[in-house]
């Protein structure tokens, strides 16, 4: 018996992508990226579209410690300053 469920793409603020039932609303906190398909054509939409799996505030993070705008924390392991 084949999988005849249709899916859709969805995406999250953090720029994560997954697939859905397309019958039913994304859940609470994601919205539909505007592609359908089978399951093996949401997924190579997916893996098109987003080549680098780290959430967007992570990679904000570490394009900032690139760019020499933000500071790099401290290991967490470092003691307190003026501890």
């Amino acid at each position: 018996m084949s999988d005849t469920t249709m899916y859709q793409v969805v995406v999250n603020d953090e720029e994560q992508h997954a697939l859905w039932p397309a019958r039913t609303a994304p859940p609470a906190g994601w919205r539909v990226a505007g592609f359908r398909g089978s399951e093996e054509e949401c997924t190579a939409h997916v893996d098109r579209v987003w080549p680098d799996i780290r959430p967007l505030s992570l990679r904000r993070r570490l394009a900032e410690r690139a760019d020499g705008t933000a500071p790099a924390a401290a290991p967490a392991d470092s003691p307190a300053v003026g501890g």
